[in-house]
């Protein structure tokens, strides 16, 4: 994009001048670098410009592999529009077309998910600008080091917890220069999705975080998969030594994809290879972080919870199973293990730390997301709330995961949830008078409950 086209305009910022460009009641600077960083180091906060910054031509995203399932059950990635990049620090931020003078916008950061494997900020399937448009709110989009680039190492050579530190900076961003684009410095929500709610969960706890934000949506994280991943992650760097210094991005890529099978031995954790690790900066011990959850439970409102059939994702969309257990005595085999998977990995950590939250003091709100069509063999599994808060239909149209569903359902019911999660963004809480969609349970944590 450059200056001259129409429809552009210039924020002038105290990080500089930046180019957006205005497209149907929003504005969208996208790609604005925050950070830099070298192969394995921590990043490096990027400096003011006098320059005009211009967006790129192509979408920077980190070097990865495209999954199979999620090609499947989302949607094709428009991979020519996307330029690999190993230094993935770059942030969008949509906004209002019109924001009134002195007003402050509440701000969403968006954390994306992909197992801290795959994805980045800016993907059609996660535009928020038919959210930006009816709750007149900012959201900012974050990318960010996934994979062996960002969430392995574990020495001096490949430290870990990289992808994490980069959001941190980007969150230092955004606090300086967010009201350069009419957003509020002192109402900051993170919002994530798998993966990207777990590394909200950690945020919480990270060093150097205090101030940059107030309030946490996380939507099915994979808590309990967080636990005892020390040895899994030691052999893992061990195996990909070989890979550290190699210079083709794409072989790289490769050559790691071959290795992911021999962790397997290490059980359900294995399905995510790469997250946090604690023990590293900015985390404490795996010990002490309950203990540092609970300490920090009244500096930030938290909504989490989870879908009702998360694993349906995994578990009901696979040829091979189906052939086995798609009928009959098989399906009630297959409902089950539905059932319980999601409760042992996304569930029951879930209210936990909700519980745990709560009882230390925290505003904390739990939900829980249903399918209420007959017709729907998956029910409501791991991903089906991204086309609820994000809308944009064209984007979902090819979508394995909403086939047997009529987006007149996921954009009824998605009005309802985006209202509701920018009223928590707003205030910190969801009010008992507030409409609810039939498909959402959504409560505060009572302190008295026990929840198992």
């Amino acid at each position: 994009m450059t200056p001259n086209q129409q429809n552009t305009t210039i924020f002038e910022t105290r990080f500089g001048r930046i180019i957006a460009l205005k497209e149907e009641g929003i504005i969208r600077a996208k790609s604005i670098r925050y950070a830099f960083s070298e192969r394995f180091q921590k990043p490096v906060p990027a400096e003011p410009s006098a320059s005009v910054m211009v967006s790129p031509d192509k979408t920077p995203v980190c070097p990865q592999v495209l999954s199979p399932l999620v090609e499947k059950m989302i949607g094709a990635t428009p991979v020519e529009t996307f330029q690999p990049d190993e230094s993935t620090q770059y942030l969008s931020v949509a906004r209002p077309e019109v924001i009134e003078e002195n007003e402050k916008c509440p701000v969403i950061v968006w954390i994306h998910g992909g197992s801290h494997e795959i994805g980045c900020g800016d993907l059609p399937t996660a535009d928020p600008a038919e959210w930006v448009k009816e709750q007149h709110i900012i959201v900012v989009t974050v990318s960010y080091r996934l994979g062996l680039f960002g969430f392995l190492g574990g020495d001096g050579e490949r430290p870990p917890n990289l992808g994490l530190l980069d959001i941190i900076e980007a969150l230092k961003w955004i606090k300086s220069n967010i009201a350069d684009f009419g957003g509020d410095p002192d109402n900051i929500t993170l919002f994530g999705q798998s993966s990207g709610g777990d590394a909200i969960a950690h945020l919480m706890i990270s060093e150097g975080v205090e101030g940059l934000f107030q309030r946490v949506i996380m939507q099915s994280a994979p808590l309990g998969l967080r636990h005892k991943r020390q040895k899994m992650s030691a052999d893992f760097l061990r195996k990909t030594e070989k890979l550290k210094d190699e210079v083709d991005v794409l072989k790289m890529m490769d050559e790691y994809g071959k290795l992911v099978p021999s962790i397997i031995r290490y059980g359900l954790k294995a399905a995510m290879p790469f997250g946090v690790q604690y023990s590293f900066p900015p985390l404490c011990t795996e010990e002490e972080s309950m203990a540092q959850w609970k300490k920090n439970a009244k500096n930030y409102d938290v909504l989490i919870g989870f879908n009702n059939d998360e694993t349906a994702f995994y578990l009901k969309t696979s040829d091979a199973l189906n052939k086995y257990f798609g009928k009959g005595w098989g399906l009630k085999v297959m409902d089950k293990t539905v059932e319980k998977t999601t409760e042992l990995i996304y569930g029951k950590p879930a209210r936990q730390f909700a519980q745990h939250l709560a009882e230390a003091g925290g505003n904390v709100y739990l939900f829980r997301i249903h399918s209420k069509l007959k017709d729907n063999p998956i029910g409501a599994p791991h991903c089906i709330d991204l086309p609820l808060i994000f809308g944009n239909e064209s984007a979902w149209k090819s979508s394995g995961l909403l086939k047997d569903i009529p987006w007149s359902h996921i954009h009824e019911y998605g009005k309802q949830i985006r209202a509701l999660w920018a009223e928590f963004a707003r205030t910190g809480k969801i009010s008992k008078h507030s409409g609810r969609p039939a498909i959402l349970e959504v409560k505060k944590v009572d302190v008295q409950q026990n929840i198992q």
